[in-house]
């Protein structure tokens, strides 16, 4: 199962730690899912699911401080006897000393925002649920070319760095090369990143390693991007009949998701950089409700419907 160290989230989000004496270096999240125990601080825990980070908004804190001080003591040692992997007290609350004293005795990580909970719930539930994703590793190069997610694949040796570098060349920007991590965010959002040992490298066959960011500055590179289509790279076969119109389009599946894929024949002086771009612009064009081969359909249609009826006429007239 995917987890992620509560320090990292501590970090990531930039929460201030109020328990210091508890230690949360071995301390993992596993779950993107939030809780906020408004009913757990009124005494019912059926269904608590304690292992999710939880959430105290103004509402929560509020009744915590309407409380008598003898149910303070017992509303907070219940909630803080489950292992609960950390509790965020949001707007910059500040927790009842009691609280806390009861956390550190129980090992329970309390931690402090300033963002208002709403923001904060959403932001933490989007990160987290990036970081738990399922994932994949798969080879291949991911560039992001006019804000669509190209992942390029095929054969190695094929062409796929050196189509990457033409592309960074051109103003793209690349993801990772030789090595995807794909992670499904969603069902209909896959996301792609490096992995941090080749983070911004490429390799090239005959120089060796490059780091594209040192070469050709931060704007250059990203850390994750959406992938949005595949391009397939094969060696050209003359025998095989390739498409030449796009009416039918060609999947592949990644992870359960469907991606659009387009088989990209190489020959000798194909430029790769020009074409993975037009591939972008043209998937940019049909996400916008214009599809060009679909437009040429139609032309053709129309153009054989009217030679139709000029025939029509020419006989009518010849009958006359």
């Amino acid at each position: 199962m995917a987890s992620i160290s509560l320090a990292k989230i501590i970090e990531k989000l930039n929460l201030s730690q109020l328990t210091s004496e508890v230690d949360i270096d071995q301390i993992r999240i596993t779950q993107a899912d939030i809780n906020r125990p408004a009913l757990q601080l009124a005494g019912y825990f059926e269904h608590f699911d304690a292992t999710r980070l939880q959430i105290i908004g103004f509402v929560e804190y509020s009744f915590m401080e309407s409380l008598e001080e003898k149910e303070k003591e017992l509303s907070f040692r219940r909630l803080l006897s489950f292992d609960i992997p950390g509790i965020v007290f949001c707007r910059g609350l500040i927790p009842d000393p009691l609280f806390l004293e009861i956390a550190e005795e129980e090992q329970v990580p309390v931690l402090s925002t300033d963002m208002t909970t709403s923001a904060f719930t959403s932001e933490v539930i989007r990160w987290l649920n990036v970081q738990l994703a399922p994932r994949i590793r798969i080879h291949g190069v991911l560039v992001d070319v006019y804000g669509v997610g190209l992942l390029i694949t095929g054969e190695s040796g094929i062409g796929k760095s050196e189509a990457a570098l033409e592309l960074v060349k051109r103003g793209h920007r690349l993801v990772s090369d030789d090595v995807v991590e794909i992670r499904k965010v969603s069902e209909a959002t896959l996301v792609g990143s490096a992995p941090d040992i080749t983070k911004h490298f490429i390799e090239l066959r005959g120089i060796g390693i490059i780091d594209v960011k040192m070469l050709f500055g931060a704007s250059c590179v990203r850390e994750t991007q959406n992938i949005d289509i595949v391009i397939k790279l094969e060696d050209w076969d003359k025998d095989k009949e390739y498409d030449r119109m796009g009416l039918d389009e060609e999947y592949t599946e990644y992870l359960g998701n469907r991606l659009v894929m387009h088989r990209i024949p190489i020959r000798p002086g194909r430029n790769l950089a020009i074409i993975c771009e037009s591939a972008a612009v043209n998937h940019r064009q049909k996400q916008m409700g214009y599809n060009a081969a679909q437009e040429l359909y139609r032309r053709v249609q129309e153009s054989i419907a009217h030679r139709g009826e000029e025939e029509d006429d020419e006989d009518l007239d010849n009958r006359v």
